[in-house]
């Protein structure tokens, strides 16, 4: 056997450190258990050494770890991943998690060819409040694993020796190993690990600013007879004789998206103004931004390269208005919000801003769903205006950086969600609604990356 076959595990075992160290005994167990099931299934062709890697256990003397941990993921056909709630409160955890997820979606964009690579275990649930959307997308129990697995967790039935709902469970998840490995997920070239912007944990919340202030609202939408006239082009229903009636969210309800946005500003204690997206729209951001104002524009993506908005979007997207947040939403549930016509007129006007839709600065976002809107909303004047601030104040030669603004202040990680339970005939118990996220980040996996760390590389127990 080839040294390199030697480095194409079968399985990558993804966990929290805080989970090892919390009952070390088990998380051994399930990966010692794990793999003998996957010898197992395999035969005797298959030489020990090419089934599994674990950090604790792969890793040598002078082995730098976060290089060898890029490597194996790049490399190995699987990863198993451990859910629990310290899994996606890990730095470490998230980044592998994102660079595999990435890995996988990359080989079926090039071949076609979907691989469920990337293979849950529930090792404890997860709270409501700690799920993240792109996770909800995987599959992570199914009816042969049992009840008491999809209800407590992996953990729960080590823990109170139920051996057969245990062994049943580990032996669908080598079968999973198995059948997903023949199909030979493609590698990854060698990437920077660190550099990797991993889905979780989520960033906090900024602090909202010290005082209420006046919010501007823009906004570019179709109307009724303009959906008419192009011939059902537009999606039915969302649409009255002003942009302002605009409800993009399917099935089409009131209020209109400008109210909702409205109703969200003042509940967050400020004012608000509403009017057209249309000629001097880079005028008037600037004179918001003289008069301590910030920003947010609504826009319609099947109307983003209308004659009428398209020389206003590219003036906005030619300038630089630092403290003017744009919203794009997609129509949750309805077929239409997943075909490409509109969001090929919304690059075409926002050439520049598109390749920052998932800076994590949150001031331009597409695709935005009906339930992550509002949260998206008030994170987004938040942000404007405590740049509104940082922009007011003399700072010197510090850049702001005191208060994330500069190089090396703030979160660099988007945030995401998984369910708590399996799904069933009536949804997934104690399980929040998937929300949408039909355009995931296509840059999860970077490729060569010039020079070295940014930083030191934490230590396995801080990074996990």
């Amino acid at each position: 056997m080839s040294e390199r076959e030697q480095q194409r595990p079968y399985f990558f075992f993804s966990y929290a450190r805080r989970d090892f160290e919390a009952e070390d005994a088990f998380v051994d167990q399930f990966f010692n258990d794990l793999r003998d099931e996957l010898g197992r299934v395999l035969g005797s062709a298959v030489h020990a050494d090419e089934l599994a890697f674990r950090d604790t256990e792969r890793l040598r003397l002078g082995d730098e770890w976060a290089d060898k941990l890029a490597l194996m993921l790049g490399r190995s056909r699987t990863m198993v991943a451990l859910y629990s709630p310290a899994y996606f409160a890990s730095v470490y955890c998230g980044k592998e998690w994102t660079a595999f997820r990435g890995r996988v979606r990359r080989h079926h964009e090039e071949t076609a060819e979907p691989v469920a690579a990337l293979i849950p275990v529930l090792w404890e649930p997860v709270a409501h409040g700690d799920l993240v959307p792109e996770v909800t997308k995987i599959q992570w129990a199914q009816p042969d694993m049992g009840d008491a697995y999809a209800r407590h967790g992996l953990r729960a039935l080590l823990r109170t020796a139920q051996q057969d709902a245990y062994r049943q469970v580990v032996r669908v998840v080598a079968g999973r190993i198995r059948d997903a490995a023949v199909r030979r997920l493609a590698e990854l070239p060698e990437f920077d690990l660190d550099a990797v912007r991993g889905y979780f944990p989520g960033p906090a919340v900024p602090a909202p600013a010290a005082e209420p202030g006046m919010v501007r609202l823009f906004i570019a939408a179709g109307r009724a007879s303009e959906a008419a006239a192009e011939g059902g082009s537009y999606p039915e229903g969302r649409y009255g004789a002003k942009p302002w009636h605009w409800a993009p969210f399917y099935p089409p309800s009131q209020p209109s998206l400008a109210s909702r946005a409205q109703r969200v500003i003042t509940n967050a204690g400020h004012t608000t103004t509403l009017e057209e997206i249309g000629a001097g729209l880079g005028e008037k951001l600037d004179q918001a931004r003289e008069d301590s104002q910030v920003s947010v524009l609504l826009v319609d993506p099947w109307a983003a390269g209308h004659e009428r908005y398209r020389g206003a979007l590219r003036e906005y997207d030619d300038q630089n208005h630092p403290v003017t947040g744009v919203m794009v939403p997609i129509g949750g549930g309805d077929p239409d919000g997943e075909r490409e016509a509109p969001w090929a007129g919304v690059r075409g006007v926002f050439r520049r801003n598109w390749l920052r839709r998932r800076d994590p600065e949150h001031l331009f976002r597409v695709k935005v769903s009906q339930e992550s809107f509002d949260s998206d909303l008030a994170i987004m004047v938040t942000v404007a205006q405590n740049k509104l601030m940082d922009d007011n104040l003399d700072w010197g030669d510090d850049g702001g950086d005191a208060f994330g603004f500069g190089p090396g202040g703030g979160s660099v990680m988007p945030g995401l969600a998984i369910p708590a339970g399996p799904p069933s005939p009536s949804g997934p118990p104690r399980s929040p609604s998937a929300r949408r996220d039909p355009d995931p980040a296509p840059n999860d996996v970077p490729g060569p990356r010039p020079g070295g760390h940014d930083g030191p590389v934490p230590s396995r127990g801080d990074g996990r």
